[in-house]
């Protein structure tokens, strides 16, 4: 027997697309008919998302693990809200299987910002700044009954060790393309390192993507489908994926992040890095997703190299 959890197959996601949406909200949300609908440009995997009208967007679970996420939104969501300093997205309808498409869907308001990226960040010290204070304020919401890991949000919040099997398979393919000592040895230390086993409520998701900026400042962070309450240093990968090096040791020291959680954060960062550059590294297509792996992946690497752990 083990204590570590079985992801099982990857999800089998369907399409979807603007005219069965349409038909959705006309059938169900008869009121909301009118009113426009059309895709999300990259909306994201999890999810289909689509405009409806100028301030609401549907969101489809592209498979029925995802959907499993949707009663948990509707539950959390609104009262998460209520504790944070800044915006996250707020449930309007829950939506039935119909039109072809099976799982429940959600309407939610539309939050507007453009997703970061560096050279989209006005300040990256006050970024990482503004980004640890909701993630201290998320932290600081009660945890209890909140949603433990599980499949809903591919066991984020719990141990690092359920993903051992896609890093080593990550290594194999791309063996004598990075470092994998080093990559053995980061990861090691992140697995080994000891969590307090207190539930502190987590996103699961801090990505670029998922952060909106207003005029170079974060102004909002969407897409709480992992979210959950466990051990939150799967949170602190964004510390790699995105900050600065000035910003990350501002963003640790804000949440003040002991040794041990910023080794797990580490591996959080260190695991999904490798599955993204393993996907992409040989695919001519994906060479600008390859090109953000790899360089995601030296910094990870070049901060462990450089001992700069506390």
């Amino acid at each position: 027997m083990t204590d570590v959890p079985d992801l099982g197959p990857p999800p089998r996601r369907i399409p979807v697309d603007a005219a069965q949406v349409r038909r959705l909200v006309a059938d169900q949300f008869p009121h909301l008919a009118d009113l426009r609908v059309e895709p999300v440009a990259n909306g994201g995997w999890d999810n289909w998302t689509f405009h409806l009208g100028p301030e609401l967007l549907v969101r489809l679970p592209s498979a029925a693990e995802y959907a499993l996420a949707v009663d948990k939104e509707h539950r959390w969501l609104p009262a998460l809200a209520a504790r944070l300093p800044l915006p996250i997205p707020g449930p309007v309808a829950r939506g039935e299987p119909g039109a072809g498409y099976p799982y429940p869907w959600s309407i939610y308001r539309w939050l507007d910002g453009e997703t970061a990226r560096p050279d989209r960040v006005a300040d990256p010290v006050r970024f990482a700044l503004d980004l640890a204070g909701f993630l201290a304020a998320l932290r600081d919401v009660d945890a209890a009954g909140g949603p433990q890991p599980g499949v809903h949000n591919w066991f984020r919040g719990g141990t690092l060790r359920t993903y051992d099997k896609e890093v080593e398979q990550a290594l194999v393919a791309l063996d004598g393309h990075v470092d994998a000592e080093l990559v053995r040895e980061i990861w090691a230390r992140a697995v080994g390192a000891r969590w307090d086993g207190v539930d502190r409520w987590f996103h699961g998701d801090v990505a670029p993507g998922n952060l909106l900026l207003t005029h170079g400042r974060l102004a909002a962070v969407i897409d709480f489908g992992t979210c959950g309450v466990g051990d939150p240093a799967c949170d602190l990968a964004i510390a790699w994926t995105l900050l600065t090096a000035e910003g990350r040791e501002a963003f640790r020291e804000r949440l003040a992040v002991d040794d041990a959680t910023w080794a797990r954060g580490r591996g959080w960062a260190l695991w999904k890095t490798l599955s993204t550059y393993s996907r992409t590294f040989d695919d001519p297509e994906d060479a600008e997703e390859s090109a953000e792996a790899h360089r995601v992946l030296g910094e990870i690497l070049t901060d462990q190299a450089a001992g700069l752990t506390r």
